[in-house]
């Protein structure tokens, strides 16, 4: 199957012409079916740029439940059995696409939400002003073995858990693509920086992502610089030639250890008692926590022994604190010098 490239025609068809469980990952960016009525102006009488092409007008809420029925079951049917899908809307489609993917069979893992930093008042001055969008992230199904790159999202957040709400600006600046004339070409141009985060946190290098609704581009545009390989579709000619240009100005970058952060669950599974094999700890050995309020003595088998405790790292580390549950790889520490470190250095230099 050819990657890395844009397929020009109506998605559920060119989805139907794909290989079955073939894309690792699956971001769509579907019509909204605004349901605006007449213009929209601003206080000085200006006109809006709004949503008002053909491509996102739907003549009942039935014929968008249809159509939304079909793209998501083709969609299905291309992910593989671990695969993911992410799918972004507003107040006015989201509900009832989230539905419809529940009722496909798709497991609903997280609703996120874009919180625009910069987003359009509300002129008129009747509502809210709509200052986020949702997006929502489901496996293909309750027993798919997802990919969640929980590791790197925590890096790019300064070492704190990624959050379900992503502070991030509109499309804006050098990044909004623009004819000869200066006017966007495409009304609903994604931020590059959202998609970085949806293809960073569920793919790898060499995953293939999908996006049925192509428009300009930024999908492909960020699982290039990722080194993640690509398939755009889209049936407006205007946006898939915007798209390209956008696509062969991206150099692919190669190196997989600086594009992924590799999960503690992927690491080598090194035993306690490995440490003692060689040599990195001797039985008899005391180690100590970081407090030191609590020690225990390394023993041949690799169990931990103390005045009332036998047992492994975790045990002995849980039992000794009262806790159900204890991480001896960072509970207990060895001594080096004059210095407490955890025997989880000891793993990693095992791992190197």
């Amino acid at each position: 199957m050819k990657k890395n490239l844009i397929l020009r025609g109506e998605c559920v068809e060119q989805m139907r012409a794909l290989p079955r469980e073939s894309v690792d990952m699956i971001f769509a960016d579907p019509p909204y079916n605004l349901q605006l009525g007449g213009d929209l102006h601003r206080p000085d009488n200006s006109r809006v740029d709004a949503v008002d092409d053909a491509w996102d007008q739907f003549e009942s809420l039935k014929v968008y439940d249809d159509f939304t029925r079909e793209w998501l079951s083709a969609a299905r049917d291309l992910l593989t059995p671990d695969g993911s899908l992410w799918v972004i809307g507003s107040y006015h489609n989201i509900f009832r696409v989230g539905a419809i993917l529940q009722d496909l069979g798709y497991w609903i893992l997280n609703d996120v939400i874009w919180r625009k930093s910069n987003p359009m008042p509300n002129f008129r001055g009747r509502r809210f002003t709509n200052a986020h969008e949702t997006l929502i992230w489901a496996a293909k199904s309750e027993k798919s073995r997802y990919r969640f790159n929980y590791d790197s999202m925590k890096a790019l957040n300064e070492d704190l858990q990624m959050r379900s709400d992503w502070y991030i600006p509109l499309c804006t600046g050098h990044e909004r693509l623009r004819d000869e004339g200066g006017q966007k070409i495409h009304p609903t141009q994604k931020p590059e920086g959202l998609l970085y985060r949806v293809i960073m946190s569920s793919t790898n290098p060499g995953d293939l992502v999908l996006d049925p609704f192509f428009g300009t581009g930024t999908t492909g545009a960020v699982a290039k610089k990722l080194g993640r390989d690509y398939i755009g579709i889209e049936r407006e000619e205007s946006y898939i030639k915007a798209a390209q240009a956008r696509l062969d100005s991206i150099t692919r970058l190669g190196e997989n250890e600086i594009l992924h952060t590799p999960s503690r669950r992927e690491l080598p599974r090194v035993p306690f008692g490995r440490l003692i094999e060689n040599g990195l700890l001797k039985p008899g050995t005391v180690l100590r926590d970081a407090r030191g309020r609590h020690e225990a003595k390394v023993g041949a088998d690799g169990n931990l022994i103390t005045n009332h405790y036998r047992g492994s790292i975790h045990k002995v580390g849980a039992a000794l604190q009262g806790a159900p549950s204890c991480n001896g790889w960072t509970f207990w520490h060895y001594r080096e010098g004059k210095q407490y470190r955890p025997i989880d250095d000891l793993r990693r230099q095992l791992r190197d």
